[in-house]
């Protein structure tokens, strides 16, 4: 239970402002959503092709009410034909109108777990721009044939009327794909949606297989969820991730690569989501060498897939510590102003040149500027200067990694009220660091992670230990502990 001296809620709001976030909506918020609410319902214009015929299905977290996106495939001679339907955010947020204006400012929704602080209001983000289930939705749809081999080709991007057939969640679909568990009831229900879901994991698997043999990166790093209810934390697990997980991943990324080489293909100057080629690729060698792995001279992301392939096989305990390191030592992405003729920078850790983000318009303002960058292109008509798409890709950079701050902040602190009522019992962990700053472990169940401060002489990384729970800090986000 939470500690009565420490409100989640209230320091989640106050770190946003620290990260220099503003939570409120401003003036002119609520005239603009009455004007969305009173309009008609929605019919294809012209131009616009109606796809509500089509058995669209979303697949999404299990607590999620901000829909981004919805998948259909079909079996055709060529392959596999894949439909990302995304929700058209544009359509009811227009560029520069008040609501317009603070996503900009903020860029990103942000989840803290005891609140979230939506880019747009959620009224829009998790009503009336979400698809949901068995609502007509305006969406734009990012089409292309998965061909055996795992390539993909006929891509193709325009906007459409659909409707989300079935709202379902990874835990419970992902069971049934993996065939751990039943169906859930809405696929159990259906013979049609469940050959629908198994072709879509068919394409995905062969997508999936096919960036790997390219050099794209497949990290498994602990993430931790935490079990709250009206506020209240309950406890921490660790979340796991299931082959409904992977299948929409495998389409988003394709999606994105697919929106890209439309808007290259038009000579339409764009914001690209990129990861650089690793300045510290050195620091990356010298960590493999330490497992007896030699890495080349040069950045290559096929050899270093196929080294953290080996570790997750030969130490799977340690495994997320190292895809950890690497992810630190690799950097962060970044957004970036992508002119017609300048040279790509591509996505080192997916391994592909052309790369944008597209698919999440609901909660990223980069994908909302990409729905408008499409839309320009077919009126043959640019919406941003290009100054102004390197402002707002500057910013979207800025901002994302403010709210990782907060969220990673506000989930030390969620961690530390979860385990304030477990001190003085004993866990089973593994040490993660060593350095000036102290000697720090993560246990395994519970995840969490805390420093040892009693009986650390000797530790090093890679020892595996059991220590004592001492204290926790709920403020500062502190968990200590003792060598058992």
């Amino acid at each position: 239970m939470s500690t009565p001296q420490f409100n989640l809620a209230s320091a989640a709001r106050a770190e946003m402002i620290h990260e220099g976030f503003d939570p409120d909506f401003p003036p002119g918020t609520e005239e603009q959503l009455a004007a969305i609410k009173s309009r008609p319902p929605l019919q294809p214009p012209a131009g616009v092709r109606d796809l509500r015929n089509l058995l669209w299905s979303s697949i999404d977290n299990d607590t999620s009410r901000d829909l981004d996106q919805v998948e259909f495939a079909e079996r055709i001679p060529s392959g596999i034909k894949v439909l990302v339907g995304i929700a058209d955010v544009d359509s009811a947020v227009p560029k520069d109108s008040p609501i317009d204006q603070h996503a900009a400012s903020q860029t990103i929704t942000v989840y803290t777990t005891v609140r979230t602080f939506p880019m747009i209001p959620e009224v829009l983000s998790t009503d009336l721009t979400s698809l949901e289930e068995n609502e007509d939705r305006a969406a734009i749809v990012i089409e292309f044939v998965v061909k055996a081999d795992g390539s993909f080709t006929s891509p193709d991007v325009y906007r459409a009327l659909i409707r989300n057939r079935a709202q379902l969640a990874y835990n419970a679909t992902g069971a049934w794909l993996e065939g751990r568990a039943q169906a859930p009831p809405k696929v159990a229900a259906s013979a049609d949606l469940q050959a629908q879901l198994k072709l879509q994991d068919e394409a995905a698997t062969a997508l999936r297989a096919e960036r790997h043999r390219l050099g794209a990166l497949n990290f498994d790093r602990v993430e931790t969820i935490a079990i709250v209810t009206d506020g209240q934390v309950h406890g921490i697990q660790a979340a796991r991730k299931t082959r409904a997980n992977d299948l929409i991943e495998d389409f988003m990324i394709a999606a994105n690569e697919v929106t890209a080489t439309m808007l290259t293909g038009h000579a339409a100057s764009m914001i690209r989501r990129v990861v650089k080629t690793p300045e510290r690729w050195p620091r990356i060698v010298e960590l493999a060498a330490r497992y007896n792995e030699q890495l080349p001279e040069q950045p290559d992301s096929a050899a270093l897939n196929a080294f953290l392939e080996r570790r997750r096989a030969a130490d799977p305990v340690h495994y997320p510590d190292i895809s950890l390191a690497v992810v630190k030592l690799m950097g962060p992405g970044a957004y970036i102003l992508q002119r017609p003729n300048d040279t790509s920078v591509g996505h080192f850790g997916l391994a592909v040149q052309d790369y944008t983000h597209s698919t999440a318009p609901n909660r990223r303002f980069s994908d909302l500027v990409t729905q408008r960058l499409l839309k320009g292109v077919w009126a043959k008509q640019a919406p941003y200067s290009d100054g102004e798409l390197a402002d707002i890709a500057r910013n979207c950079t800025l901002k994302e990694d403010a709210a990782r701050k907060v969220e990673r902040t506000m989930m030390k602190r969620i961690t530390a009220v979860a385990l304030h009522d477990r001190i003085g019992q004993t866990f089973a962990g593994v040490i993660t660091g060593v350095s000036d700053k102290g000697v720090f472990v993560r246990v395994f169940d519970p995840p969490a992670e805390g420093r040892v401060i009693r009986g650390e002489a000797g530790l090093d990384v890679g020892d595996q230990v059991r220590v004592t729970l001492l204290n926790t800090d709920p403020q500062r986000g502190f968990i200590d502990f003792g060598r058992a």
